[in-house]
């Protein structure tokens, strides 16, 4: 087995100081992380190099600097200065820092410090266009857009963009990467405040607090219409156990509260110890006197507070969101309210913000609503600045920042060979997750990767990377990259363990299979447990796409594009036509079927579909006698 943690080869320059140590020259394997830039209107590409071995290179060892190469000259002009990155085109070599919102006066001293900063608020996208150009680095917050149009003009001085806050939705990720600009964030400065806020939120609603003053305000004295609830006793659901959502349980436990929590990541080890019980999704909702939603807004997760989930819900429940307005679908929760299933809820986001002056939500006389104050405490702001400051002056200096999120590119060439095994990384990591039931935390996942070539020579941290980034993103707002993806896996508690095997296949192509294993958890679908108990599979790339070609211990040879459903079935006649049929009554289009049979007259039939099966379609698969079990996943 070779170890994923060895040594790499470092291309890039390393800056010590007198007390330090040099990495040693004997470092074993080059690595190249490649960036799009522009400087008038050539490509540029920035190239940045690290080793991934802890007893090599620490934070406060070494300092990475960037070697800039002209894509388009010939090698023997590339190599330039790394000092060439941050400095602009006039005679001042100290980079320029916009900022473009306001910001802490600690996080500027901090620039000020390193650069020139300019404070410029309240810009049309005319005039940051018009300014960009002049910049080496723009923070902004959740005010100002940052568009392909603001890369463009910048001309490829931009070299990096700084998001005070959590969110990106402001930022495009896609065309920062294009033109080889990082983008940071500060995702961990407001944390306590947060929390903080929430638990305002449940207080002051459980004790009618915001309609009792108001009633008072308007001079009446109504002591009996704002009778409240009693917190003691009564059971909080976390919906999110992340950083806020575990600071909420450990005050809620202080208010003597029954705290139990939802979240496929979280650690039951870490929930345990400030005595906080993971369950299921159903389980959480069904059970709850309040529930506290601390989730990120994703595809999965987007208005998952619907109709339905009301439905299941106990009559009075009390709800409080200071995570995303996103995740709770509005015009049900005002019918929730109306019916009396939800009693009250305290709301600090909303889809739209600021919601319409008519918005029944916010008028509605059992709802306390805020203006999205969650972080917005003295301290969290100053903290966010100081966070937000050092990752953009780290960032400029050449260091690789742990709170990078957006995508860099490798060399095209490692790209072409690299490319289709990217993409089945990806797509295995999203699948093995989907196949996890809820309630069961991830901690740990080990991958085995089959090779002719030899280990050292099969570079895996790209692979690694994008089975992480399969395995969080889909119910996380973590941006996974080949920078920040070990960060972020250690962050959830997740341990990604690598395991190379030599194998007797084409060493004409790098990898001949990847093998996906998620220890301790239980499944959605039992045939995808292997012997060992489990959760186990691999695929390859066939003909320049990926397949699955094992699930638990069934081979199987199944595409993996668009969604895929798997049954489980006893092994006879006319199944692919019952189940064809029940798709083609519903209108969904069926991309291919196919049948993998095995020993004891089982086999696993496998169908692809162009859309999502409504909830009675897939009922209706499950109901077919000789199906055993069944499961929906989206790729």
């Amino acid at each position: 087995m070779a170890s994923s943690s060895s040594s790499l080869k470092v291309i890039s320059t390393f800056t010590t100081t007198p007390s330090q140590t040099p990495p040693p020259s004997s470092l074993s394997k080059a690595s190249l992380v490649s960036f799009l830039n522009t400087t008038t209107s050539s490509p540029i590409s920035l190239k940045l190099s690290h080793s991934f071995s802890p007893s090599h290179l620490r934070s406060n060892d070494s300092t990475l600097s960037l070697l800039v190469t002209n894509a388009l000259k010939t090698a023997e002009s590339s190599s330039l200065s790394s000092s060439n990155l941050t400095k602009s085109p006039s005679s001042d070599p100290k980079p320029t820092i916009l900022v473009s919102e306001k910001l802490g006066e600690a996080g500027l001293e901090v620039l000020r410090a390193f650069g020139n900063l300019e404070c410029v608020y309240n810009l049309t996208p005319e005039e940051l266009c018009l300014k960009i150009s002049a910049c080496d680095a723009l923070i902004v917050r959740s005010g100002t857009k940052v568009t392909r149009e603001v890369f463009e003009a910048s001309k490829g001085r931009l070299k990096v963009v700084g998001r005070a806050g959590v969110g990106i939705d402001n930022v495009d990720l896609q065309a920062a990467t294009e033109f080889g600009c990082l983008v940071v964030n500060a995702p961990t400065a407001n944390t306590i405040a947060a929390a903080e806020h929430g638990i305002a939120l449940l207080t002051s609603m459980a004790r009618n607090v915001a309609q009792a003053d108001a009633s008072m305000k308007a001079g009446l004295w109504k002591r009996n219409k704002y009778v409240g609830v009693s917190l003691v006793g009564k059971t909080l659901a976390v919906m999110g156990f992340g950083k806020v959502g575990s600071e909420v349980a450990r005050r809620a436990k202080g208010l003597g509260m029954h705290v139990i929590a939802h979240d496929p990541y979280a650690p039951a080890d870490r929930a345990r110890a400030i005595g906080v019980d993971l369950v299921s999704f159903d389980q959480a909702i069904s059970t709850a006197d309040f529930v506290s939603l601390h989730m990120p807004l994703t595809p999965t997760t987007a208005k998952v507070f619907n109709d339905d989930t009301f439905s299941n819900m106990k009559k009075g429940v009390r709800i409080i969101n200071v995570a995303r307005g996103g995740v709770i679908d509005e015009d049900a929760l005002v019918r929730a309210l109306d019916s009396g299933v939800v009693a009250q809820a305290a709301l600090d986001v909303f889809i739209e913000e600021p919601p319409s002056k008519e918005s029944k939500l916010v008028q509605h006389e059992n709802v306390t609503v805020t203006p999205h104050l969650g972080a917005s405490t003295k301290e969290a702001q100053e903290g966010v600045a100081i966070e937000i400051a050092e990752a953009v002056v780290g960032a400029l200096q050449g260091e690789l920042s742990a709170t990078a999120v957006n995508a860099p590119m490798v060399p095209p060439e490692v790209m072409s060979e690299l490319s289709p095994y990217v993409v089945l990384a990806e797509k295995l990591g999203k699948l093995a997750v989907q196949l996890v039931a809820g309630g069961s935390g991830i901690t740990s996942v080990r991958v085995v990767y089959k090779s002719a070539r030899d280990p050292d020579d099969l570079d895996t941290r790209l692979l690694r990377a994008m089975i992480t980034k399969g395995i969080i993103e889909p119910i996380s707002t973590s941006f996974i990259n080949l920078v920040n993806a070990d960060f972020v896996a250690k962050q959830k508690g997740l341990r990604i363990s690598e395991e190379k095997v030599t194998v007797d296949s084409s060493p004409e192509f790098p990898v001949d299979s990847i093998q996906v294993h998620i220890s301790n958890v239980d499944s959605k679908f039992a045939s995808s447990v292997s012997e060992n108990g489990s959760i186990s599979i691999e695929g390859k790339v066939k003909y320049g796409e990926p397949h699955l070609t094992c699930l638990g211990s069934f081979g199987v040879d199944v595409s993996l594009e668009g969604n895929l459903i798997l049954c489980r079935q006893v092994d006879q006649p006319g199944m692919i036509g019952k189940v064809g049929n029940i798709l083609g009554t519903q209108n969904v289009n069926v991309s291919f079927m196919s049948v993998g049979r095995t020993i004891l007259k089982k086999a696993i039939m496998a169908i692809g579909v162009d859309e999502e099966p409504s909830k009675e379609t897939l009922t209706k698969i499950g109901d077919v006698s000789a199906i055993e079990e069944f499961v929906f996943l989206k790729l």
